[in-house]
């Protein structure tokens, strides 16, 4: 049984890692509250699933761009500076959309400015985050860690939102956004205690764009990286209609905001189970394809949840896919972790962190823009068959990926 459960002993030895996961999973359970709140304000205030889409996609490139900046400065600068002042940085952002949502009148137009500037925060930080794992544990600690990081992000996604769909219900949307602030502050502690992280190399002679060049060009010759990052693309653009959430549950299950919160946190359930018995992931010989095969079966999972029109058989299928993705983010971490050098880490995570956290955006306008012009169900299948295929067109395209093995 002890080989089925996740490995806990990268907490046990090593100190950074418990500040570093302590410190996320508070920070993650705040942002988890946004997440739901800021798509439940922009379809109250339009009735639009379209709006829900166009206001993710708003953010995007301010992602990317904090997601490339922050590659290239977490290559250069100490890691643990950053990210006290990135999750600082946030706290504001959030600060500022709970002062917003408070006015008589909320300004719509500073509610998309506002998302847009803390995605580009986020995008900032991630990276740096991501690549300081490696920094802390040992090669053959990698999987483990990524599955207790997985544990956290879960439990995170699972707990948040659903706390999110009681305050909406009972006390209020600003409430979402000052405990989301509240939380930053203290992944900004977490991060101060912490040990110095410095680079590993030395940048200083080398300008930003061009380290972010560099970066792409480390990108553009490793077949492996491109495949672990289409991959994700794929599931999240076609296979992820969060975009819909607010119309399913107001419209097609005719229900509330507590449903809504639900809708979102359903697949991190899943996930959740799946990350607690990730022990077994370790021993996966065929890597990569267990990774085509679980971004398969997360398609077919969403395309079932637009077939059928019942609650808990939505629920059921959100939670089978947070599962499937789970497998497939712990293997697609290693895999790509183990390709790469420290030299390039922070940048190339910078890529993965623009692809993980863009690919939803893209992905809300996706099926925002495929519901308007057919239908709610409409879009989430087709989004789900357009997934599977996608993914094996992939480990046809890259057949070196389909046949990653563990060493």
């Amino acid at each position: 049984m002890s080989r089925l459960l996740v490995d806990l002993g990268p907490l046990r030895r090593h100190r950074n890692i418990r500040l570093l996961v302590g410190g996320q999973l508070v920070s993650l359970m705040g942002s988890s509250l946004t997440v739901v709140a800021v798509p439940y304000q922009v379809y109250k205030e339009t009735h639009s699933s379209l709006w829900v889409g166009l206001a993710s996609l708003i953010q995007l490139p301010f992602l990317i761009a904090g997601s490339l900046w922050g590659g290239a400065m977490g290559d250069r600068l100490n890691r643990r500076t950053l990210l006290v002042a990135s999750s600082m940085v946030l706290a504001i952002f959030s600060a500022a959309l709970a002062l917003n949502a408070q006015t008589s009148r909320a300004h719509f137009p500073l509610l998309l400015a506002l998302a847009a500037l803390a995605a580009g925060a986020a995008g900032f930080a991630g990276p740096i985050r991501q690549a300081t794992i490696p920094r802390l544990v040992e090669g053959d600690e990698l999987v483990a860690t990524y599955s207790i990081n997985q544990v956290v992000m879960n439990v995170a996604t699972v707990v948040g939102p659903a706390i999110a769909g009681v305050l909406l219900a009972s006390v209020s949307l600003a409430s979402c956004y000052w405990a989301d602030a509240a939380t930053f502050v203290v992944l900004a502690g977490a991060a101060r205690a912490m040990s110095s992280l410095p680079p590993s190399t030395e940048h200083a002679g080398v300008a930003v764009l061009a380290a972010i060049r560099d970066g792409f060009t480390y990108v553009r010759r490793h077949a492996i990286a491109q495949a672990v990052y289409l991959a994700d693309l794929n599931a999240m653009v076609f296979g992820l209609p969060r975009a819909l959430f607010p119309a399913v549950a107001l419209t097609i299950y005719q229900a509330g905001p507590r449903t809504l919160g639900l809708l979102y946190a359903a697949p991190g359930a899943g996930a959740l189970v799946m990350a607690l018995v990730t022990g077994w992931i370790a021993r996966v010989r065929r890597r990569g394809r267990l990774v085509v095969l679980s971004v398969a079966a997360w398609g077919g999972a969403m395309a079932v949840f637009g077939l059928v029109h019942v609650v808990w058989v939505g629920l059921a299928c959100l939670a089978v896919a947070g599962a499937m993705d789970v497998i497939s983010t712990v293997l697609r971490s290693t895999i790509l972790q183990l390709a790469i050098t420290d030299e390039f880490r922070s940048r190339v995570s910078s890529i993965q962190m623009a692809v993980v956290t863009g690919g939803p955006r893209l992905g809300d306008l996706e099926s925002g823009a495929v519901a308007s012009l057919t239908s709610t169900s409409f879009s989430i299948v087709s989004g789900g068959i357009a997934c599977i295929l996608g993914v094996f067109a992939l480990a046809r395209w890259r057949p070196a990926f389909w046949r990653d093995e563990a060493l």
